[in-house]
């Protein structure tokens, strides 16, 4: 696997400023159309790249993948906010104008587009069909239809989707099978977004409402597996489209080899767990580290029918744990956050369910050459955040880490310090109770989804923790459809959050951390953070005029989002575990994204008759 230090440092002195942004698409004069488009530097592979490097394109096609989810659906319209939708159908039942290389930071190939220019000054962005492009009912797939489905999206779709379609000025037809894309203002990044939107079939969706969709639609689309079967709620049956119009492309080759891909659906991890167990599925992706040490003996694994796979990432560790909604009150002082965090006695947790074995998340981005370092902010970082002094929480220019202890459950150095931060808050203990300033008991509730038993334990132990406080909190597990209403309309004080992050953040960290997120339902800022050096970092992030300063500004922010005490992290795993049936396979190659093989199906393969 590429080291992904060596990708950084490749990328040196390849960046460019906005007056140069033509070598994003692989041209240095002028736009010129290319096969591929980088956010730094140029694609990795040349025009004539016989595959992607981390698939097999000897691969045979063949064989069956039946994987779990706990929870339900009752959508199969993934582009909107409404409805539970399975998340693989995002990825494996729809296609996109470009498609990714998970071996480079930020790079696009051409999938429906057989051609990219990118405009010198980045204010514009146009893409070239490909002539054969079709859709699985055999229709060619149109500028039209491009067209249709940018403006569906940016207007009623998912909130992902409409922060990009608010930058774009004009979107028109070139010709008879190009697609132009003008910008509000020069963006670089936005032209790679461009690229990655599903295309939908506009011809489908005639008469309907598309903001209220559900299973009433099974999608027309172009991609190389069509739903076949389905149960709401129980499963969905992706069946490998033997017509698939894109089979021969190199970015296609060695890649969607199953035949079919089944997602089967469990009320809980427990159910789901003795599911495979008994071969009902067929890969099992593991997150619990003892768990994994110690339960997977059964005779299929000790025989070696089913196989045990580790496979390293360098991705950034994103942020996973307990987050504080700060627009309730109580949590919107940092003291009060910032005892809750010291209440947390992560050695303790990790050893009882992990054996302490899972190193911790210390900021949004470790695990990677993005995430801020430790100490004081210096050089561009400190430059950067300087203006924001006087409103950075304590830790942010000086330097912050989360507070650790000696691994027992008293935790008594930081339950002494919580004691005094939730006392300079104003509140105080009175026989054994906490209280607010206004007198009354400081309760509150951590909203759980169904089925997450892990979770659960770990709640367990830090509701044991608060009563060391005087702190009387609980927990309220809901179903998958209760979870999504309530974070949607951000109904909860304390709440399950993991966010992924990667190598090439970009627009969507606004969708992430923006100021909007405080008030427009359905955001992913479910903490409600609302500080304007976030938004500055995000800005000096994307207009960044060399590798240096972007990473200077994504590693300030990082200090604000950390030092800001929005969520208690957990622990991450620069590891996946993966448990599967010893027939499928996938290939040595791995990219620096690794954990794309454990997440996403699209390079396994079946060997009948091995294992």
């Amino acid at each position: 696997m590429k080291p992904i230090l060596a990708a950084w440092q490749g990328m040196k002195g390849g960046l460019i400023g906005l007056a140069a942004v033509a070598l994003l698409a692989g041209s240095e004069a002028g736009a010129e159309p290319a096969h591929g488009i980088a956010m730094y530097g140029t694609p990795a592979l040349p025009p004539d790249f016989v595959s992607l490097p981390y698939a097999n394109p000897d691969a045979p096609k063949g064989g069956r993948l039946v994987l779990g989810e706990v929870g339900g659906f009752d959508s199969l319209n993934p582009h909107i906010l409404k409805g539970r939708v399975p998340w693989q159908l995002r990825f494996l039942a729809y296609e996109s104008l470009m498609g990714r290389s998970y071996d480079e930071p930020f790079t696009l190939y051409g999938l429906l587009a057989e051609s990219v220019e990118v405009d010198p000054e980045a204010l514009w962005v146009e893409f070239t069909l490909r002539p054969e492009a079709r859709f699985s009912d055999g229709s060619p797939v149109t500028a039209e239809d491009v067209l249709w489905t940018y403006e569906t999206l940016g207007t009623q779709g998912h909130p992902r989707y409409r922060g990009s379609w608010t930058q774009v000025t004009s979107a028109e037809q070139i010709g008879d099978r190009g697609v132009r894309f003008t910008f509000a203002e020069p963006n670089r990044e936005l032209a790679l977004i461009m690229g990655m939107r599903p295309i939908l079939q506009k011809k489908q969706w005639e008469g309907r409402d598309f903001a209220q969709s559900g299973l009433d639609v099974i999608p027309i689309s172009t991609a190389p597996y069509v739903i076949s079967d389905f149960e709401a709620g129980r499963f969905v049956t992706l069946t490998r489209n033997p017509d698939y119009w894109g089979a021969d492309l190199p970015f296609r080759r060695g890649t969607n080899n199953l035949d079919e891909i089944r997602m089967e659906f469990f009320a809980d991890g427990g159910v789901m767990f003795e599911a495979f167990k008994s071969g009902i599925l067929t890969s099992m992706r593991e997150t619990n580290a003892t768990k994994w040490d110690t339960q997977y003996d059964w005779p299929a694994v000790r025989d070696g029918r089913v196989v045990k796979s580790v496979i390293p990432h360098k991705r950034p560790s994103g942020i996973t744990g307990l987050a504080m909604n700060t627009r309730r009150a109580d949590f919107a002082d940092w003291r009060v956050r910032d005892a809750l965090i010291h209440a947390f006695n992560f050695e303790f947790v990790n050893e009882t369910l992990n054996g302490g074995s899972q190193p911790r998340i210390t900021s949004y981005f470790s695990n990677s050459p993005l995430a801020m370092q430790d100490g004081p902010a210096t050089g561009q970082v400190a430059e950067l955040l300087a203006p924001f002094s006087d409103d950075l929480l304590p830790g942010t220019l000086e330097g912050y880490a989360l507070p650790s202890s000696d691994g027992r459950a008293s935790n008594r150095r930081n339950i002494r310090t919580a004691l005094k931060l939730m006392e300079e808050a104003g509140f105080t203990v009175v026989d054994g109770q906490m209280m607010r300033p206004d007198g009354t008991p400081f309760t509150f509730e951590i909203l759980l989804p169904q089925g997450s038993s892990e979770v659960q334990s770990i709640v367990n132990m830090y509701l044991q923790a608060l009563e060391r406080l005087g702190i009387n909190a609980s927990f309220a597990t809901v179903d998958s459809a209760q979870y999504r209403e309530r974070t949607d309309a951000y109904d909860f004080d304390m709440t399950w959050y993991t966010r992924g992050l990667s190598l090439s953040p970009g627009n969507e960290q606004y969708l992430y951390w923006g100021r909007e997120g405080v008030t427009e339902p359905g955001s992913r800022n479910l903490p409600g953070i609302n500080q304007p050096a976030v938004e500055a970092m995000i800005d000096a992030m994307l207009t960044a005029q060399d590798h240096d300063g972007f990473v200077s500004a994504v590693r300030a922010l990082d200090r604000v989002l950390t030092a800001g005490r929005y969520v208690i992290p957990i622990w991450h795993a620069p590891i996946a575990r993966i448990a599967h049936d010893a027939r499928l396979k996938y290939p040595e190659t791995l990219p620096i994204y690794g954990d794309f093989i454990g997440f996403h199906p699209d390079v396994w393969w079946f060997e009948d008759g091995a294992g």
